[in-house]
């Protein structure tokens, strides 16, 4: 059965590292059909919507999406709401995976050295963040000169994404670090870690540990090496994913995956970038390494995805990198020599 895939560029930068990815993935996957669709802040400004009935019903059709990035306003905007929120919402898609993998590439003037000590592992972790609760639900509101944010957690997602975690870890290195704050937040977060451990009786060969965030931040800047699975809730992971980053090369280099039941979509990490957008020097490996994703995860061709991957890390090994990686290469020539990497499809 032939791949399909809902391609929505989105805003700055997605019009030009989603066809990269479109076309790195058509490489590796010579059946891939391809719908386009529109989604975020200049779709708003031109119709009214960041997320179309047309978008969504491409993406239920699909089954499965690319997408790049969005522009969101700081501010309120009477009408607009986050088209990816939106798209989590829409599908349930209730797990956010977000690896690294520390291949040699650092973030210029990151502060992370070049080189490891002696004896110490490059870091190989994956964060699986709750997608659909905690802030995220975007209840906010003004009681008098008080701005007040609702912040849900449910034993029920909890455990789901604590299952989803579970499983990863035990495909891995059988280690899983519950991160949380119940310490300041014994309700919320503390239904949040009782219901992952809850599930992990389920997992007896795999082994539990629990952080604070705060702890957990300073360990993966100074010790990633140290985590196998991350699972936390929605905002949290959002940050910490970003932090560890830096280990995989940055923003520009980390993927991510939306999943749900029977949909799932792919997004590079990055924003829209406006600063750089139409200046032809964004990094695709996000974008390539999210659709990697999608067939490992989605799709099930594995073959597939290490081959996409293996290309992807070749390529900005052999120097082509972008000015986020302290190069000179332009997105096409980034393209170019995954391209080459990957020789012929099929």
């Amino acid at each position: 059965m032939s791949l399909k895939l809902c391609v929505i560029p989105g805003d700055g930068v997605g019009s030009e590292v989603i066809p990269c990815a479109v076309e790195a993935l058509r490489r590796v996957a010579p059946d891939l059909e391809t719908i386009g669709a529109d989604a975020g802040w200049e779709c708003f400004t031109r119709v009214g919507n960041a997320f179309p009935e047309s978008t969504r019903a491409a993406i239920a059709a699909c089954g499965a999406a690319l997408f790049g990035a969005t522009s969101s306003p700081s501010r309120k905007v009477e009408g607009y709401r986050s088209p990816i929120l939106q798209m989590r919402q829409a599908f349930d898609l209730y797990a956010n995976l977000r690896p690294t993998r520390d291949v040699g590439l650092r973030v210029a003037g990151s502060g992370v050295g070049a080189e490891l000590p002696h004896g110490v592992a490059p870091a190989d972790l994956l964060i699986v963040r709750e997608n659909t609760e905690g802030l995220y639900v975007q209840r906010e509101y003004l009681r008098g000169d008080e701005a007040v944010a609702e912040r849900v957690i449910t034993a029920a997602a909890s455990a789901r994404i604590g299952r989803v975690a579970l499983e990863h870890a035990r495909r891995r290195r059988k280690r899983l670090t519950i991160v949380h704050k119940a310490n300041i937040l014994p309700l919320t977060d503390g239904v949040f870690r009782d219901a992952v451990r809850a599930e992990a009786a389920a997992f007896p060969e795999v082994a539990i540990n629990e952080l604070l965030v705060d702890t957990a931040a300073l360990q993966i800047g100074a010790r990633p090496q140290q985590f196998d699975v991350i699972v936390t809730t929605n905002l949290f992971g959002d940050i910490l994913s970003d932090l560890a980053s830096m280990w995989g090369g940055g923003m520009g280099v980390a993927p991510a995956l939306n999943l749900g039941e029977g949909v799932a979509i792919a997004e590079p990490v990055h924003g829209s970038a406006p600063d750089i957008a139409g200046m032809g020097v964004a990094n695709p490996a996000g974008a390539i390494l999210s659709a990697a994703l999608l067939l490992r995860h989605h799709w099930a061709r594995p073959e597939a995805a290490d081959r996409l991957e293996r290309a992807v890390y070749a390529a900005l090994g052999s120097g082509a990198r972008t000015p986020d990686l302290g190069g000179t290469a332009t997105t096409r020539s980034v393209m170019d020599a995954v391209l080459g990497e990957l020789g012929d499809g099929g």
